[in-house]
C-alpha cells in the first residue's frame, strides 16, 4: 500500500537551500534599505529562516491577501504598515503557483512608488502558471500535489511541521484531518531520536 503522505524536502534540504537562497538575495540587493514583505500566513517559517542569512539593515513587513472567485480577484485583508514608496521591495511567498495574486500584488507595490519589487518563493509550480509573473528567487520547484509542512496547511493546521510533505491521497486527509499529524509527527520523532 503506498503511503498517503510522502516527505518531499527535508528540513536539511530546506535549510540549506534558505542559506543558498540567503546569499543569493544579498549578492542581488542594491538598496541599503529594503523591506522584506511576508505575505501571511504561509510566508512565516521561511521568512523567518530566510532573513537570517540577508543583511542586517532589512526592515520586515507583513501583508495578508485573499483571492476569490474564478477571476482571482484579489482583496488586501491586512496591508503594510511601512511605506514602501522609493524603496527596494522583496516579495517573501511560500509557494506560487498561477501567479495571478503574485502579478496584483507587484502592481500594486509598483503603484505605491517601490523603486524595484522583487520575489522569492520557497516553491514554485510554474506549471500551473497562468499570468506570467517574475519569480526571481526560487527555492524548489515542485509538481502539482498538494503540499502540507513549513508554512503550508490544512485548514490552518500543520504550517509548524518542519518539512514539507506531499499528500498523495487527498481523502485520507478529508476523512481524518488528524492522520496526516499523526504520520508526519512520528517520523520526526524517529529522525530526531
Amino acid at each position: 500500500m503506498n503511503a498517503p503522505f510522502v516527505e518531499v524536502i527535508d528540513r536539511a534540504a530546506l535549510q540549506a537551500r534558505v542559506t543558498e537562497l540567503g546569499r543569493e538575495i544579498t549578492i542581488s540587493m542594491v538598496e541599503d534599505d529594503p523591506v522584506v514583505v511576508g505575505v501571511l500566513k504561509g510566508s512565516v517559517p521561511f521568512l523567518t529562516d530566510l532573513t537570517r542569512h540577508l543583511p542586517l539593515t532589512i526592515e520586515i513587513d507583513f501583508l495578508n491577501l485573499t483571492r476569490f472567485g474564478r477571476e482571482g480577484r484579489v482583496s488586501i485583508a491586512m496591508d503594510l504598515s511601512v511605506s514602501v514608496e522609493d524603496r527596494s521591495v522583496l516579495i517573501v511567498e511560500d509557494i506560487v503557483d498561477t501567479g495571478l495574486t503574485l502579478a496584483t500584488l507587484r502592481k500594486m507595490l509598483f503603484a505605491r512608488g517601490a523603486s524595484s519589487v522583487s520575489t522569492v518563493a520557497l516553491l514554485d509550480k510554474s506549471t500551473r502558471r497562468i499570468v506570467d509573473v517574475p519569480v526571481e528567487h526560487r527555492g524548489f520547484e515542485v509538481g502539482d500535489e498538494f503540499l502540507l509542512g513549513y508554512g503550508m496547511d490544512w485548514q490552518g493546521r500543520y504550517r509548524n511541521v518542519p518539512s514539507i510533505w506531499a499528500v498523495m491521497d487527498l481523502s485520507v486527509l478529508t476523512s481524518d484531518p488528524d492522520a496526516f499529524g499523526q504520520h508526519a509527527f512520528r517520523q520526526i520523532d524517529r529522525s530526531a531520536g
